[in-house]
Protein backbone atom coordinates (compact mmCIF):
# COMPACT_ATOMS: atom_id res chain seq x y z
CA UNK A 1 0.00 0.00 0.00
CA UNK A 2 2.78 2.42 0.95
CA UNK A 3 4.78 1.94 -2.24
CA UNK A 4 1.76 2.41 -4.46
CA UNK A 5 0.65 5.57 -2.66
CA UNK A 6 4.07 7.19 -2.94
CA UNK A 7 4.80 6.22 -6.54
CA UNK A 8 1.50 7.23 -8.06
CA UNK A 9 2.27 10.99 -8.38
CA UNK A 10 5.63 10.26 -10.02
CA UNK A 11 4.17 7.73 -12.42
CA UNK A 12 1.32 10.09 -13.18
CA UNK A 13 3.82 12.86 -13.94
CA UNK A 14 5.64 10.66 -16.44
CA UNK A 15 2.46 9.33 -17.98
CA UNK A 16 0.95 12.81 -18.36
CA UNK A 17 4.18 14.49 -19.52
CA UNK A 18 3.16 17.13 -22.06
CA UNK A 19 4.42 16.20 -25.55
CA UNK A 20 5.42 19.82 -26.09
CA UNK A 21 7.67 20.17 -23.03
CA UNK A 22 10.77 20.44 -25.22
CA UNK A 23 9.51 23.96 -25.97
CA UNK A 24 11.40 24.79 -22.77
CA UNK A 25 14.63 23.80 -24.53
CA UNK A 26 13.60 25.79 -27.60
CA UNK A 27 12.86 28.90 -25.51
CA UNK A 28 15.95 28.70 -23.31
CA UNK A 29 18.24 27.97 -26.24
CA UNK A 30 17.08 30.78 -28.49
CA UNK A 31 17.18 33.36 -25.70
CA UNK A 32 20.73 32.21 -24.92
CA UNK A 33 21.62 32.70 -28.58
CA UNK A 34 19.95 36.13 -28.69
CA UNK A 35 21.75 37.20 -25.50
CA UNK A 36 25.09 36.13 -26.94
CA UNK A 37 24.44 38.06 -30.17
CA UNK A 38 23.74 41.14 -28.02
CA UNK A 39 26.96 40.60 -26.01
CA UNK A 40 25.13 39.56 -22.82
CA UNK A 41 27.66 36.80 -22.31
CA UNK A 42 26.96 35.74 -18.73
CA UNK A 43 23.24 35.47 -19.42
CA UNK A 44 23.90 33.47 -22.59
CA UNK A 45 26.19 30.97 -20.88
CA UNK A 46 23.98 30.62 -17.79
CA UNK A 47 20.96 29.82 -19.95
CA UNK A 48 23.02 27.40 -22.03
CA UNK A 49 24.01 25.30 -19.01
CA UNK A 50 20.44 25.34 -17.73
CA UNK A 51 19.37 24.18 -21.17
CA UNK A 52 21.79 21.26 -21.20
CA UNK A 53 20.32 20.07 -17.90
CA UNK A 54 16.74 20.59 -19.13
CA UNK A 55 17.45 18.70 -22.37
CA UNK A 56 18.90 15.72 -20.46
CA UNK A 57 16.06 15.58 -17.94
CA UNK A 58 13.36 15.86 -20.60
CA UNK A 59 14.92 13.08 -22.66
CA UNK A 60 15.10 10.88 -19.54
CA UNK A 61 11.42 11.51 -18.81
CA UNK A 62 10.47 10.97 -22.47
CA UNK A 63 12.32 7.65 -22.64
CA UNK A 64 10.73 6.58 -19.34
CA UNK A 65 7.34 7.43 -20.81
CA UNK A 66 8.16 5.45 -23.94
CA UNK A 67 9.17 2.41 -21.85
CA UNK A 68 6.36 2.45 -19.29
CA UNK A 69 3.51 4.10 -21.22
CA UNK A 70 4.09 3.38 -24.93
CA UNK A 71 0.37 3.19 -25.78
CA UNK A 72 -0.31 6.58 -24.20
CA UNK A 73 2.66 8.10 -26.02
CA UNK A 74 1.56 6.66 -29.36
CA UNK A 75 -2.00 7.85 -28.75
CA UNK A 76 -0.72 11.39 -28.13
CA UNK A 77 1.39 11.32 -31.29
CA UNK A 78 -1.56 10.29 -33.42
CA UNK A 79 -4.01 12.86 -32.03
CA UNK A 80 -4.83 16.20 -33.69
CA UNK A 81 -4.63 18.10 -30.42
CA UNK A 82 -1.43 16.66 -28.90
CA UNK A 83 0.58 15.19 -31.80
CA UNK A 84 2.13 18.49 -32.98
CA UNK A 85 3.74 18.89 -29.56
CA UNK A 86 6.25 16.17 -30.46
CA UNK A 87 7.78 18.47 -33.07
CA UNK A 88 9.35 20.31 -30.11
CA UNK A 89 11.77 17.36 -29.84
CA UNK A 90 13.08 18.25 -33.30
CA UNK A 91 13.15 22.01 -32.76
CA UNK A 92 14.64 21.73 -29.27
CA UNK A 93 17.40 19.43 -30.53
CA UNK A 94 18.33 21.73 -33.42
CA UNK A 95 18.12 24.93 -31.37
CA UNK A 96 20.50 23.34 -28.86
CA UNK A 97 22.81 22.48 -31.75
CA UNK A 98 22.72 26.11 -32.89
CA UNK A 99 23.48 27.05 -29.29
CA UNK A 100 26.67 24.96 -29.40
CA UNK A 101 27.78 26.75 -32.57
CA UNK A 102 26.82 30.22 -31.35
CA UNK A 103 28.58 30.00 -27.98
CA UNK A 104 31.42 27.51 -28.39
CA UNK A 105 31.88 26.88 -32.14
CA UNK A 106 31.47 23.22 -31.16
CA UNK A 107 30.62 21.75 -34.53
CA UNK A 108 30.97 18.10 -33.52
CA UNK A 109 28.09 18.39 -31.05
CA UNK A 110 26.12 20.50 -33.54
CA UNK A 111 26.51 17.93 -36.34
CA UNK A 112 25.40 15.11 -34.04
CA UNK A 113 22.34 17.09 -32.93
CA UNK A 114 21.51 17.99 -36.55
CA UNK A 115 21.55 14.33 -37.54
CA UNK A 116 19.39 13.43 -34.52
CA UNK A 117 17.01 16.28 -35.33
CA UNK A 118 16.73 15.09 -38.92
CA UNK A 119 15.93 11.53 -37.87
CA UNK A 120 13.31 12.75 -35.39
CA UNK A 121 11.83 15.03 -38.07
CA UNK A 122 11.43 12.14 -40.53
CA UNK A 123 9.67 9.92 -38.01
CA UNK A 124 7.41 12.50 -36.34
CA UNK A 125 6.50 14.37 -39.51
CA UNK A 126 5.27 11.34 -41.43
CA UNK A 127 3.86 9.43 -38.45
CA UNK A 128 1.74 12.38 -37.35
CA UNK A 129 0.47 13.53 -40.74
CA UNK A 130 -0.21 9.96 -41.89
CA UNK A 131 -2.24 9.38 -38.72
CA UNK A 132 -4.35 12.53 -38.97
CA UNK A 133 -4.95 12.10 -42.69
CA UNK A 134 -5.99 8.44 -42.57
CA UNK A 135 -7.98 8.28 -39.32
CA UNK A 136 -11.68 7.59 -39.85
CA UNK A 137 -12.99 9.93 -37.14
CA UNK A 138 -11.69 13.48 -37.22
CA UNK A 139 -12.42 16.54 -35.08
CA UNK A 140 -13.76 19.77 -36.52
CA UNK A 141 -11.34 22.60 -37.31
CA UNK A 142 -12.61 24.36 -34.20
CA UNK A 143 -11.54 21.45 -31.99
CA UNK A 144 -8.64 19.99 -33.94
CA UNK A 145 -6.47 22.95 -34.95
CA UNK A 146 -4.35 25.01 -32.57
CA UNK A 147 -1.14 27.04 -32.59
CA UNK A 148 0.95 23.98 -31.76
CA UNK A 149 0.45 22.74 -35.33
CA UNK A 150 2.85 25.45 -36.46
CA UNK A 151 5.65 23.76 -34.52
CA UNK A 152 5.84 21.47 -37.57
CA UNK A 153 7.02 24.52 -39.51
CA UNK A 154 9.30 25.59 -36.65
CA UNK A 155 10.94 22.16 -36.52
CA UNK A 156 11.51 22.20 -40.28
CA UNK A 157 13.09 25.66 -40.19
CA UNK A 158 15.30 24.68 -37.24
CA UNK A 159 16.89 21.96 -39.39
CA UNK A 160 17.54 24.59 -42.08
CA UNK A 161 19.21 26.98 -39.62
CA UNK A 162 21.50 24.37 -38.08
CA UNK A 163 22.28 22.78 -41.44
CA UNK A 164 23.45 26.14 -42.81
CA UNK A 165 25.65 26.70 -39.75
CA UNK A 166 27.44 23.34 -40.00
CA UNK A 167 27.76 23.04 -43.79
CA UNK A 168 31.20 24.62 -44.06
CA UNK A 169 32.58 22.16 -41.50
CA UNK A 170 31.88 19.19 -43.79
CA UNK A 171 33.51 20.32 -47.06
CA UNK A 172 32.94 17.01 -48.87
CA UNK A 173 29.18 17.41 -48.40
CA UNK A 174 28.93 21.18 -48.10
CA UNK A 175 26.74 21.78 -51.15
CA UNK A 176 24.47 18.85 -50.29
CA UNK A 177 23.93 20.15 -46.75
CA UNK A 178 23.29 23.68 -48.01
CA UNK A 179 20.81 22.27 -50.53
CA UNK A 180 19.05 20.39 -47.72
CA UNK A 181 19.02 23.60 -45.65
CA UNK A 182 17.49 25.53 -48.56
CA UNK A 183 14.85 22.85 -49.19
CA UNK A 184 13.90 22.71 -45.52
CA UNK A 185 13.59 26.50 -45.49
CA UNK A 186 11.15 26.28 -48.39
CA UNK A 187 9.27 23.36 -46.82
CA UNK A 188 8.95 25.31 -43.57
CA UNK A 189 7.51 28.26 -45.49
CA UNK A 190 5.02 25.94 -47.21
CA UNK A 191 3.91 24.39 -43.92
CA UNK A 192 3.43 27.80 -42.32
CA UNK A 193 1.32 29.16 -45.15
CA UNK A 194 -0.89 26.05 -45.20
CA UNK A 195 -1.41 25.80 -41.45
CA UNK A 196 -1.76 29.52 -40.68
CA UNK A 197 -4.64 29.73 -43.17
CA UNK A 198 -6.55 27.14 -41.13
CA UNK A 199 -5.71 28.87 -37.85
CA UNK A 200 -6.75 32.29 -39.17
CA UNK A 201 -10.00 30.75 -40.41
CA UNK A 202 -10.55 29.23 -36.98
CA UNK A 203 -9.82 32.62 -35.33
CA UNK A 204 -12.21 34.60 -37.47
CA UNK A 205 -15.16 32.27 -38.11
CA UNK A 206 -15.52 30.28 -34.88
CA UNK A 207 -16.24 31.45 -31.35
CA UNK A 208 -12.96 31.94 -29.52
CA UNK A 209 -13.19 30.94 -25.88
CA UNK A 210 -10.61 32.01 -23.26
CA UNK A 211 -9.72 28.39 -22.46
CA UNK A 212 -8.96 27.63 -26.10
CA UNK A 213 -6.73 30.69 -26.62
CA UNK A 214 -3.70 28.84 -25.28
CA UNK A 215 -0.12 30.24 -25.21
CA UNK A 216 1.05 28.12 -28.20
CA UNK A 217 -0.92 30.50 -30.42
CA UNK A 218 2.16 32.72 -30.04
CA UNK A 219 3.75 30.26 -32.44
CA UNK A 220 1.71 32.16 -35.06
CA UNK A 221 4.48 34.71 -34.71
CA UNK A 222 7.30 32.36 -33.69
CA UNK A 223 7.00 30.23 -36.82
CA UNK A 224 7.59 33.21 -39.11
CA UNK A 225 10.31 34.51 -36.80
CA UNK A 226 12.30 31.30 -37.27
CA UNK A 227 11.58 31.46 -41.02
CA UNK A 228 13.18 34.91 -40.88
CA UNK A 229 16.17 33.47 -39.03
CA UNK A 230 16.52 30.60 -41.51
CA UNK A 231 16.36 32.96 -44.49
CA UNK A 232 18.78 35.42 -42.90
CA UNK A 233 21.23 32.62 -42.06
CA UNK A 234 21.15 31.43 -45.67
CA UNK A 235 21.80 34.99 -46.87
CA UNK A 236 24.70 35.45 -44.45
CA UNK A 237 26.26 32.25 -45.79
CA UNK A 238 25.39 32.76 -49.47
CA UNK A 239 29.10 33.08 -50.38
CA UNK A 240 29.49 29.34 -49.72
CA UNK A 241 27.46 28.35 -52.79
CA UNK A 242 26.71 30.04 -56.10
CA UNK A 243 23.06 28.95 -56.06
CA UNK A 244 22.47 30.85 -52.82
CA UNK A 245 24.08 33.91 -54.34
CA UNK A 246 21.78 33.63 -57.35
CA UNK A 247 18.76 33.29 -55.06
CA UNK A 248 19.76 36.20 -52.81
CA UNK A 249 17.12 38.65 -54.11
CA UNK A 250 14.40 36.02 -53.67
CA UNK A 251 15.63 35.16 -50.18
CA UNK A 252 15.70 38.82 -49.18
CA UNK A 253 12.15 39.47 -50.34
CA UNK A 254 10.65 36.30 -48.88
CA UNK A 255 12.51 36.64 -45.58
CA UNK A 256 11.45 40.26 -45.16
CA UNK A 257 7.87 39.18 -45.95
CA UNK A 258 7.94 36.68 -43.09
CA UNK A 259 9.49 39.18 -40.69
CA UNK A 260 6.74 41.69 -41.52
CA UNK A 261 4.13 38.96 -40.93
CA UNK A 262 5.61 38.09 -37.55
CA UNK A 263 5.72 41.76 -36.56
CA UNK A 264 2.05 42.14 -37.53
CA UNK A 265 1.08 39.27 -35.23
CA UNK A 266 2.64 40.72 -32.07
CA UNK A 267 0.12 43.52 -31.27
CA UNK A 268 -2.84 41.22 -32.05
CA UNK A 269 -1.51 38.46 -29.79
CA UNK A 270 -0.95 40.96 -26.97
CA UNK A 271 -4.51 42.29 -27.37
CA UNK A 272 -5.90 38.76 -27.33
CA UNK A 273 -3.89 38.02 -24.19
CA UNK A 274 -5.37 41.08 -22.49
CA UNK A 275 -8.84 39.98 -23.60
CA UNK A 276 -8.25 36.50 -22.19
CA UNK A 277 -6.78 37.34 -18.80
CA UNK A 278 -8.21 40.79 -18.00
CA UNK A 279 -11.52 41.06 -19.83
CA UNK A 280 -12.49 37.39 -19.47
CA UNK A 281 -10.54 36.99 -16.19
CA UNK A 282 -9.08 33.65 -17.20
CA UNK A 283 -6.69 32.57 -14.40
CA UNK A 284 -2.98 32.97 -15.04
CA UNK A 285 -1.25 29.88 -13.69
CA UNK A 286 1.75 27.79 -14.73
CA UNK A 287 1.40 25.38 -17.61
CA UNK A 288 4.12 23.86 -19.83
CA UNK A 289 2.24 25.50 -22.69
CA UNK A 290 3.70 28.87 -21.64
CA UNK A 291 7.10 27.85 -22.98
CA UNK A 292 5.36 28.02 -26.35
CA UNK A 293 4.94 31.76 -25.72
CA UNK A 294 8.47 32.38 -24.46
CA UNK A 295 10.12 30.82 -27.52
CA UNK A 296 8.58 33.22 -30.08
CA UNK A 297 9.74 36.24 -28.05
CA UNK A 298 13.32 34.96 -28.05
CA UNK A 299 13.13 33.93 -31.69
CA UNK A 300 11.82 37.31 -32.80
CA UNK A 301 14.77 38.92 -30.97
CA UNK A 302 17.41 36.70 -32.58
CA UNK A 303 15.82 36.71 -36.04
CA UNK A 304 15.50 40.50 -36.17
CA UNK A 305 19.16 40.84 -35.19
CA UNK A 306 20.25 38.50 -37.98
CA UNK A 307 17.87 40.07 -40.51
CA UNK A 308 19.27 43.53 -39.79
CA UNK A 309 22.76 42.13 -40.30
CA UNK A 310 21.86 40.25 -43.50
CA UNK A 311 20.13 43.14 -45.29
CA UNK A 312 22.24 45.86 -43.65
CA UNK A 313 19.44 47.80 -41.94
CA UNK A 314 21.11 49.00 -38.74
CA UNK A 315 18.03 50.89 -37.56
CA UNK A 316 16.28 47.55 -36.97
CA UNK A 317 18.77 46.81 -34.16
CA UNK A 318 16.66 48.85 -31.77
CA UNK A 319 14.13 45.99 -31.77
CA UNK A 320 16.38 43.16 -30.48
CA UNK A 321 18.04 45.58 -28.05
CA UNK A 322 14.63 46.12 -26.42
CA UNK A 323 12.94 42.78 -27.08
CA UNK A 324 15.63 40.76 -25.31
CA UNK A 325 14.42 42.12 -21.97
CA UNK A 326 10.83 41.13 -22.69
CA UNK A 327 12.00 37.63 -23.66
CA UNK A 328 14.11 37.33 -20.50
CA UNK A 329 11.22 38.50 -18.31
CA UNK A 330 8.88 35.96 -19.90
CA UNK A 331 11.50 33.22 -19.39
CA UNK A 332 12.03 34.14 -15.72
CA UNK A 333 8.29 34.19 -14.98
CA UNK A 334 7.73 30.85 -16.69
CA UNK A 335 10.78 29.29 -15.01
CA UNK A 336 9.49 30.53 -11.64
CA UNK A 337 6.14 28.86 -12.39
CA UNK A 338 7.93 25.61 -13.23
CA UNK A 339 9.99 25.63 -10.03
CA UNK A 340 6.89 26.40 -7.96
CA UNK A 341 5.06 23.56 -9.73
CA UNK A 342 7.89 21.08 -8.99
CA UNK A 343 8.07 22.13 -5.33
CA UNK A 344 4.32 21.71 -4.99
CA UNK A 345 4.59 18.21 -6.49
CA UNK A 346 7.32 17.20 -4.02
CA UNK A 347 5.25 18.56 -1.14
CA UNK A 348 2.34 16.44 -2.31
CA UNK A 349 4.53 13.33 -2.34
CA UNK A 350 5.92 14.21 1.11
CA UNK A 351 2.43 14.72 2.50
CA UNK A 352 1.37 11.34 1.10
CA UNK A 353 4.37 9.67 2.75
CA UNK A 354 3.56 11.30 6.06
CA UNK A 355 -0.12 10.35 5.85
CA UNK A 356 0.77 6.78 4.93
CA UNK A 357 3.30 6.59 7.78
CA UNK A 358 0.71 7.89 10.25
CA UNK A 359 -1.86 5.39 8.97
CA UNK A 360 0.64 2.56 9.39
CA UNK A 361 1.49 3.57 12.96
CA UNK A 362 -2.21 3.86 13.78
CA UNK A 363 -2.77 0.36 12.49
CA UNK A 364 -0.04 -0.95 14.75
Amino acid sequence: MTTKAVRNPIRAGIEDLAPGYFAMVMATGIISIAANLLQMKWIAFTLFYINIAAYGVLWALTLARLIFFPKRMLSDLMAHATGPGYFTLVAGTCVLGSNFVNLFHNYSAAIALWLLGGALWMFIMYAFFTAVVTRSEKPSIEQGINGAWLIAAVATQSISVLGTLIAAQIPDYQQIILFIALIFYLLGCMLYLNIIALIFYRFTFFVLKPETLTPPYWINMGAVAIATLAGSTLMLNANQWDLLTDLAPYLKGFTLFFWATGTWWIPLLIILGIWRHIHKQFPLEYSPLYWGMVFPLGMYTASTFQLAKAIKLDFLMVIPNCFIYLALLAWLLTAYGLVHHIIAAFRTVSAMKQADHTETEGGL
